[in-house]
């Protein structure tokens, strides 16, 4: 069987069955906590006005994106969801998921905005 997939490495087909992208293969393996580099942003942009605070640069499973996006939003007391692994927590809560992070061991996380 075939990998007909679309990649950013310029790579259009692959008749190796064992084929995959170097992001299909980083994401089978979820960096520990202190090698994560989070990046913490505000958005209002197509929201209706409303402030989401986005945690950009997760690398690892779906699984466990859900799990830290789970903990952030039990932490800030917000809904949220995770997409492409990109945690969105709803309101503006970049202080207190940057503290929960150093706390908890992403010490290479950052805040913009």
């Amino acid at each position: 069987m075939a990998n007909n997939k679309p990649t950013g490495s310029g790579i259009v087909y692959s008749t190796d069955p064992s084929f995959r992208t170097a992001e299909e293969a980083q994401a089978e393996n979820t960096l520990p906590a202190p090698e994560q580099l989070l990046k913490i942003k505000l958005e209002t942009k197509q929201r209706a006005g409303k402030a989401v605070t986005i945690i950009d640069g997760f690398v690892g499973t779906a699984a466990d994106a859900e799990t830290l996006g789970k903990k952030l939003k039990a932490y800030c007391g917000t809904g949220g969801s995770v997409k492409d692994n990109q945690l969105l927590v709803q309101g503006d809560n970049r202080d207190k998921i940057f503290q929960w992070l150093l706390k908890n061991g992403y010490s290479k996380s950052k805040r913009s905005g």
